[in-house]
């Protein structure tokens, strides 16, 4: 994948994980780093138990992404507490 795609599908990664699990008020920088660690955290994890990988700008890389975002707000939001 190019560094457009990451920065595309980071972009919607990060917006749809903040619309399941908001964590207050992130700027859209911090909005795309989250979901382009989302989609690295997703895609590792993911092919890891063999359910796939993120592989371009389609629906289960998509999925994929917005699940590892998800994952990772859970996790900054226990080491807040």
């Amino acid at each position: 994948m190019g560094i457009i795609t990451w920065i595309i599908l980071g972009l919607i990664a990060g917006w749809l994980a903040k619309f399941f699990m908001p964590i207050g008020s992130v700027g859209v920088v911090k909005t795309m780093l989250l979901g382009i660690a989302g989609a690295l955290i997703g895609g590792y994890i993911s092919t890891f138990f063999g359910w796939g990988s993120v592989t371009g700008f389609n629906f289960p890389s998509i999925i994929i992404s917005v699940l590892g975002a998800i994952a990772l707000i859970y996790v900054y939001r226990l080491l807040k507490k």
